[in-house]
């Protein structure tokens, strides 16, 4: 992945100046002498409009559904989104300019932000149709994708692993920067491998299996956690905040500690394999296995209701 342009902190100049006129809806508290600017009453989210299964401008988004469950949590009247296309400009237009509080997915240890705890790990994966002449297949360089056309996102690690495996001359590459608002390269390669044009597709975990389930043909989903002397492809990914935000981030990091079951089965409703520490995949917790209620596909999900309990940049990752 292309790296992250650095964000120059806000200096205290800036903000007790945007101090004076927000101080209605700002936290006053200070940590190394600046000012977090953090409404006390909204819960203010910075979102792409347009990049499901993250999110959307109509709300239907795992990223958004999580926001609902922690604004709950926390006491906020009400959860509100700031939109911008998750490409360059995003962190500044956004975060960097105090138009909301909060990017609910941010890969741990980049710079740009402030990281949370993490609060889910996944990796990239495998998709390939259920029961077909690839079942089985856990490893980029099982000798079953021999000859087998593969759909990747150029610029993604798992494209080291098609290079070494001798896959990347037939591979099939799809953008990685895209405007989002008339793109968007997960779905658009689930749909080439329901036309047959690729044989399997590589994608980021979230992206692969929110795809796969909404999809009409059968899939199977192998997160790759078993791909060695190369790049990462397993991540955790945290919530960012403003570096200035200390209190804010340990605001968060409480609530997702108490609230990291209900965190879970939000994230598994859509299909993100889910990964503990060891590689081993986390599963829906009693309550919501019970329920077995499938996602629903794209202009068909439901807003849930309002009570409704290593660090490379992966592909879903915003830009500065």
């Amino acid at each position: 992945m292309t790296s992250l342009d650095g964000l120059k902190k806000f200096g205290i100049a800036t903000f007790a100046a945007l101090a004076l006129s927000s101080a209605a809806s700002a936290q006053d508290r200070e940590f190394g002498g600046e000012i977090e600017l953090v409404d006390p009453d909204v819960f203010r989210v910075c979102a792409d409009p347009n990049n499901m299964p993250f999110s959307n401008e109509a709300e239907e988004g795992f990223e958004q559904a999580v926001a609902r469950l922690l604004a709950e949590k926390l006491g906020r009247s009400e959860v509100s989104y700031t939109y911008f296309p998750q490409a360059t400009g995003f962190v500044r237009m956004t975060l960097g300019s105090n138009l909301c509080d909060v990017i609910m997915s941010y890969p741990q240890g980049d710079e740009l932000v402030q990281n949370t705890n993490a609060y889910y790990r996944t990796s990239y994966a495998l998709v390939y149709p259920e029961g077909g002449d690839l079942a089985g297949v856990e490893t980029l360089e099982d000798e079953k994708l021999k000859d087998k056309r593969i759909g990747i996102v150029a610029g993604t690690p798992p494209a080291t692993y098609l290079a070494r495996a001798g896959l990347i001359g037939k591979a099939k590459p799809y953008q990685l920067m895209v405007d989002t608002r008339i793109t968007n390269s997960a779905k658009a390669m689930i749909d080439d491998l329901s036309a047959g044009e690729i044989d399997a597709a590589v994608l980021w975990g979230p992206m692969a299996g929110y795809y796969a389930k909404t999809a009409s043909e059968d899939y199977t989903v192998v997160p790759l956690v078993h791909e060695s002397g190369g790049p990462a492809t397993t991540f955790r990914i945290t919530m960012g905040v403003r570096p200035s935000d200390q209190e804010w981030k340990r605001t968060l990091n409480r609530a997702i500690q108490q609230n990291q079951t209900e965190i879970n089965d939000i994230l598994l409703s859509y299909g993100v394999p889910l990964l503990d520490e060891s590689d081993s995949p986390i599963e829906p917790s009693n309550a919501a296995a019970m329920t077995d209620d499938p996602v629903p596909s794209d202009g068909e999900m439901q807003k849930a209701p309002e009570d409704a309990g290593d660090a490379v940049e992966p592909e879903a990752s915003t830009k500065g």
